[in-house]
Formats: C-alpha cells, sequence, structure tokens
C-alpha cells in the first residue's frame, strides 16, 4: 500500500506540472467573462472571423493544454500541425521569476525566450498585424495568436505560473540573482510549485470548516475518478483546479458561465492597462508577482526529502505547512485573478479590434 501511495504521489506531481493551469473550469471562466463583455463590439466581430462555427472564447480557452496529450480527446489535424511546429510550445504558458521579485525582466533569472511573457507579446503583435519574421519567430497565425492570447491571459493570472520558489535542501526559500546559483545542489528550482507538496487529508479538513459545500453536481457530471487519491497535492495543482472549485462554491456558481455572470454583475473594480497592448504582458506578470507573495504567505516548507520519477531520475520535494484558514484568501485570490483576467483578456482584444 505504501508503494502505491508513492506512485500515486509521483503521478500527480508529474501529471500536474504545467498541465492544466487553472485547470478545464478555471479557463473557461476567463474565456466565459471576456465573451459576455465583448458582446456586440468591434472586436466581437473581427474575433468571430478567426473563430470556427459554433466557438468561442470560452470553448477555445483549453485548446493549448489539449495539444499536450488526448485527455481532451483525439488531436484535430490543426492541433497536430501546431504541435509540429511549435516543439517548446510547453514552455509558452509560464515563467519562473523569483516570487519575491516586484518587476518581470528580460533575461532575467527564471526568464526565456519562449516564455509566457514573450509568447503573450509575440501573439498580440501578429493579431496587430505587427509581426515580422524577427518578432515572430514561431511563425503564429492569426488564429493560433488568439488561441494563445485567450488561454494565456489566464495563464499568466496564475500566481504560481509566473512567481516561482527557489529554496535549499532545509526549506528555506532563496532569491537567486543570478541563473547560475540554481545548481540543483544548494539551491533548487521547485517548478512552479510542483515540488512544493501539501498533505491533501489536512487541506480537505481546512476547507471542510471554512469553504461551502459543492452543489449538486449535474446529472450529466461526469463521474468522479475511481483511483485512490494522493496522500499529497503539489502546491501547483492545488491553484490550478482546487482554488477554482473553491472561488466558484462561495458564490454557489457550478459552470464558468454562471461564474462569469455572477462577477460581471457584482461591477469589480478592475485595473486598466496604459500603453501599447504588446507591453502588457509585462504589466500583467508584475501583478502576478504580487499576487504570488500573498500565494507564499506564511507558506513554511520543511526539510527536502526525495522522491524518483517513473524514468528512474531522483529528485527532491518538500512538505508545507500552511496556514489553517489558507483555503479562506487563496480562493478569494483566485476569484480576483481569474476575474481580472477575463477582463483584462476582454480589454486587449478591443485594444487590439477597437473598430
Amino acid at each position: 500500500m505504501k508503494k502505491l501511495l508513492t506512485v500515486l504521489a509521483l503521478g500527480a506531481a508529474f501529471s500536474s506540472g504545467n498541465v492544466l493551469a487553472w485547470g478545464n473550469d478555471g479557463h473557461r471562466a476567463v474565456g466565459a467573462i471576456a465573451d459576455q463583455l465583448l458582446k456586440g463590439s468591434a472586436a466581437q466581430a473581427r474575433l468571430e472571423k478567426l473563430l470556427l462555427p459554433g466557438e468561442s472564447l470560452e470553448k477555445i480557452a483549453n485548446w493549448p493544454d489539449c495539444v499536450k496529450g488526448t485527455y481532451c480527446g483525439p488531436q484535430s489535424p490543426e492541433m497536430l500541425t501546431y504541435v509540429a511546429a511549435n516543439p517548446k510550445h510547453g514552455e509558452y504558458h509560464y515563467t519562473n521569476v523569483p516570487f519575491q521579485n516586484a518587476h518581470y525582466h528580460d533575461h532575467g533569472v527564471g526568464t526565456a525566450d519562449d516564455d509566457i511573457v514573450q509568447t503573450l507579446k509575440q501573439a498580440i503583435l501578429v493579431l496587430q498585424g505587427k509581426a515580422d519574421a524577427a518578432s515572430n519567430p514561431h511563425g503564429f497565425s492569426q488564429r493560433e495568436a488568439l488561441i494563445l492570447i485567450t488561454h494565456l491571459v489566464g495563464d499568466i493570472h496564475q500566481p504560481l505560473h509566473v512567481g516561482n520558489a527557489f529554496l535549499g535542501k532545509d526549506g528555506q526559500f532563496f532569491v537567486p540573482a543570478t541563473q547560475e546559483q540554481i545548481d540543483d545542489v544548494a539551491i533548487f528550482n521547485a517548478r512552479g510549485g510542483n515540488d512544493l507538496l501539501l498533505d491533501d487529508a489536512k487541506m480537505t479538513a481546512l476547507s471542510d470548516a471554512v469553504i461551502p459545500a459543492p452543489l449538486p453536481a449535474d446529472a450529466d457530471a461526469k463521474p468522479a475518478s475511481a483511483y485512490p487519491k494522493s496522500p499529497t497535492k503539489p502546491l501547483h495543482s492545488y491553484w490550478d483546479t482546487t482554488v477554482v472549485d473553491y472561488a466558484m462554491r462561495r458564490l454557489s456558481t457550478r459552470t464558468p458561465q454562471q461564474f462569469a455572470r455572477t462577477v460581471i454583475a457584482s461591477a469589480p473594480v478592475v485595473s486598466a492597462n496604459s500603453g501599447d497592448p504588446a507591453t502588457w504582458p509585462y504589466q500583467w506578470a508584475d501583478a502576478s508577482l504580487a499576487a504570488s507573495k500573498i500565494a507564499f504567505t506564511d507558506v513554511v516548507a520543511g526539510p527536502a526529502t526525495q522522491q524518483t520519477s517513473r524514468k528512474g531520475d531522483v529528485y527532491n520535494v518538500w512538505n508545507l505547512n500552511v496556514p489553517d484558514n489558507y483555503p479562506v484568501p487563496s480562493s478569494a485570490l483566485a476569484k480576483q485573478q481569474l476575474i481580472e483576467g477575463g477582463y483584462r483578456l476582454a480589454a486587449v482584444l478591443q485594444a487590439i479590434w477597437p473598430q
């Protein structure tokens, strides 16, 4: 049994690694908010020319995650073509700036030429019609650019897709000044929180005390997995999916469209971006870094322990302790980030296509 639980823990850690940021419902919620905000606008008319019949921003929001495997169903010829042309497409979804930092800087620690900020900038330039071979090295089409923007605006508002933890074997968080300091001997990359583990039973007990029970499932809802649950949950996975569920439950909503209607009706305050839309990804990254500081508030890591991957690689993980009320501020932050993602997705498309 102990061996089985270890295998399950490893499976959870690797299957969640930057695979489904915000999860299916979170990305759909961002798209659904933007869909509703754009109704009747010039931008809606322009984007509909790039969408297939029956598509919407909500419906394409998970496309860049679906191309990573077959868990959304068989890949379409369009998906296969995109994957073949973009061998690093998995790196488009995140950056790994130390969460303690205030700003994203080109070529800074944890950044990359193919990270989320650079990819968003390229996709925005494509829709603006400004891209040349130098500014669009991946050769994104306008449809691919729209799909990427729809998804990655959601990703960049998931705090752990921007603010990353680096730490020593003793569990102390560290702020590397150079990339060379992250040597996997004294200083380690926690991989967006995938190597930081929460006790799942403890987190469930904490949430049961402070988060409303889920609404009854729809009749056509998919049944819960029959596989035994892992005893641990990566912090990244918690922020991808668990807090989205909590945020929806706290609003008594079950679907992304219900969530979108409810939050729009509340007239939320969302700060506006300024300057050329191609610079907005930098502003979004900085805002996400600020959010990641909240995500790591009073989070304490224990000493490193080792696990072995399915491929036989040995790597370090750190068990986390979080405040007893952690589900409350984390779900509140997730709600705000989802709202801001949806509103900013609508805003950037309106800025690109004002008429």
